[in-house]
């Protein structure tokens, strides 16, 4: 029983075995099949190492990039929707808030400038997460790659808002439009000139600007320049200023400005035009166009000198201001004659008297328009006033030939000269004539003399003195020679007399005058009436023994001699003038005292003859007749002016002598 047992026990261990040697080769051939893939597998894992650290890689990447695109990406989502906050403050006037409206649009300008600098960074940040994501072929479970490109399409459009922003009809730009509109109105609406009344004439004075408007026009002019609008608030500025400074020089009546060379013939009307010029320039220096200068530099201090003094230059040009100096240009063009002398030099003094003002104001470079044309009719007037003084001896003397009145009176050279040198010797006209005359000597490198002048004058007195001289020779009938040589001297010593002239030639000279007027006075008594008293002397009674018709005879001789003699002295001499009215006063009376007396005399004495024995064709004088007849002479004609030393007689008598002086149309 235990062998069965036994033999069971090897059966089924042989089974066992069996079975095991059978899964043994099963396991065997599974296993000789399994290996090569696992060697393949072997071979595959690095590879795939290297894959897996990849995609980590990748994945890494990826959350940076959306972390460096998001957060630029959110801000200027958030600075968009701040500028949409801005749009209502903007649409407002910004009169009625300047300042806080000018805050606004530097927020704004802020804000665009903030997009400006990251709305392009964030872009290219999330074009840089597109492409990654498309390059890597990141599994797009959740749509983040529609989401991105969306992203990026909203911020492209907010980029192209930024710009359209400071282009025109952009929210910017309307800010700056209207910024413009209220420089303009505060420009209009506080730069209108007020007419004044002054005792003298209607005159507009300039408007100035209140400070805090001249405040206001700075910010706006500021946020404009820094965003390139400066050109704008010139050229407003310019138009309103010049045109507001040339409606305040409109309103003097500056018509007289545009006067024509020829009408500069008329004396009188020159100098009116001459006054008025000089004090409607010095107006619009000192008062006008300082303005200006003034406002100019208030206005754009912050902006810059150069641009204020473009600035003020352009408006003194456009408000007309150079008609003044093109005025002065004509009077330099006008007819050359020794008045002209005193055009010229009031023309420079009033020039000279501005200098200080027109080199602070015009003396930068952008004032060329107005310097160089200033300084043309500087040299012009000084050449033109040197030429006429130089030439005044030389005029002077070659009148000597010429022939003198033929009444014996002054000639009006003689009364036009003195007078023209006493008036060019006094303060207004000498000290500028000086001036002058040293400018000009600089000019040609000549060392200039202080009495230069002085002695000029004192050559023109002494040529007048030859040229009476001279004239005086000239007269055939001697006694009217002497009533040529009285009146002169005598006119000569009352023109001189307290004046500058006459304390330059000194008081010798003027006795001198005086002197040889009495000398001439009694020699022409000697020579032209000296002899009619003898004509009536009385007669030896022994004459009249041989009987009254003798007598008679002798008395009615003697009458027609001397009433000859007087007819003939009176008619000749009836066209002889003595200017001074004392003077004549004085002659008549010694011709009359030297006359009457020993006529009335011989009437009375031999006058019964005539009486008795009707002596006729014997003109008889009363003494009333005769005396009228005698203080009648020498007198003026009518419309003779002989006034002295008068600035008034300076332009009467210029219409005279300047048939004598040569002149021409020329560029003096």
């Amino acid at each position: 029983m235990a062998e069965v047992d036994s033999f069971q026990n090897l059966l089924a261990a042989r089974m066992l075995l069996k079975t095991s040697l059978e899964k043994s080769r099963s396991v065997a051939s599974a296993l000789e099949k399994t290996g090569p893939r696992l060697e393949e597998i072997k071979q595959s894992l690095p590879s795939l190492e290297a894959a897996l650290r990849a995609q980590k890689c990748s994945l890494d990447a990826l959350g940076g990039h959306i972390s460096r695109a998001v957060g630029p990406a959110t801000a200027v989502l958030k600075v968009f929707d701040a500028i949409h906050g801005l749009e209502k403050s903007l649409s407002s006037d910004p009169s009625s808030d300047l300042y806080g409206y000018l805050v606004v649009v530097k927020r704004l300008e802020e804000a665009l400038r903030f997009l400006a600098e990251n709305c392009g960074l964030a872009i290219r940040w999330l074009e840089d997460l597109v492409e990654f994501l498309k390059e890597n072929a990141v599994i797009d479970d959740h749509r983040y790659l529609s989401n991105v490109t969306k992203s990026l399409k909203i911020l492209r459009e907010l980029q192209a808002n930024e710009e359209g922003a400071r282009l025109n009809g952009g929210l910017l730009s309307a800010a700056y439009d209207k910024l413009e509109t209220e420089y303009r109105r505060l420009l209009r609406e506080n730069g209108v000139p007020l007419p004044i009344i002054s005792s003298a004439s209607s005159i507009v004075a300039p408007s100035s600007l209140p400070v805090f408007v001249i405040q206001k026009l700075q910010v706006i002019i500021e946020r404009l320049s820094a965003n390139n609008r400066l050109e704008s608030c010139l050229s407003t500025y310019i138009d309103i200023r010049s045109s507001n400074a040339r409606a305040c020089l409109e309103a003097l009546g500056l018509d007289y400005l545009e006067i024509s060379i020829f009408e500069f013939d008329n004396l009188q009307y020159m100098e009116s035009s001459l006054d008025m010029w000089s004090k409607h320039l010095e107006y619009s220096v000192k008062n006008l166009l300082e303005l200006e200068y003034q406002l100019c530099n208030d206005v754009f201090e912050k902006v810059g000198l150069d641009v204020s003094m473009d600035c003020f230059a352009k408006i003194a040009i456009q408000s007309g201001f150079l008609a003044f100096i093109q005025f002065g240009n004509t009077v330099t063009e006008s007819k050359k004659d020794a008045v002209k002398l005193f055009k010229l030099l009031k023309i420079f003094h009033t020039l000279n008297e501005l200098r200080l003002d027109f080199n602070r104001l015009f003396g930068g470079k952008s004032c060329n328009e107005i310097q160089i044309p200033t300084r043309q009719l500087i040299k012009r007037v000084i050449d033109g006033a040197c030429e006429i003084f130089w030439e005044l001896l030389p005029q002077v003397e070659v009148h000597r030939g010429t022939s003198p009145p033929s009444n014996g009176s002054v000639p009006s050279l003689v009364s036009f000269v003195i007078d023209y040198c006493n008036q060019l010797l006094q303060d207004d006209y000498r000290l500028t004539m000086i001036q002058v005359l040293e400018i000009h000597q600089n000019w040609k490198h000549q060392k200039f003399q202080e009495e230069l002048l002085r002695k000029e004058v004192c050559n023109i007195v002494e040529a007048i003195r030859l040229n009476l001289d001279a004239w005086s020779k000239s007269y055939e009938d001697t006694p009217l020679s002497y009533i040529f040589l009285m009146n002169n001297h005598c006119h000569l010593y009352k023109a001189l007399k307290g004046t500058s002239l006459g304390d330059l030639i000194g008081d010798f000279q003027l006795r001198e005058h005086k002197k040889y007027r009495d000398y001439y006075a009694s020699i022409y008594l000697r020579d032209s009436w000296g002899m009619l008293p003898g004509l009536l002397g009385h007669e030896d009674e022994t004459l009249f023994s041989d009987g009254r018709a003798m007598a008679c005879s002798l008395v009615k001789k003697k009458l027609k001699t001397f009433n000859e003699a007087l007819d003939g002295t009176y008619k000749k001499q009836s066209n002889w003038v003595l200017a001074n009215k004392n003077l004549r006063k004085r002659i008549c009376q010694l011709v009359v005292d030297a006359i009457v007396p020993v006529y009335r005399s011989y009437i009375q004495k031999y006058g019964h003859f005539i009486e008795q024995d009707g002596i006729k064709n014997v003109k008889i004088y009363t003494e009333e007749g005769l005396v009228n007849m005698m203080s009648s002479m020498f007198q003026p004609k009518m419309g003779k002016c002989y006034s002295t030393n008068t600035r008034h007689s300076i332009d009467k008598k210029s219409e005279i002598v300047t048939s004598q002086f040569p002149s021409t149309t020329v560029v003096a």
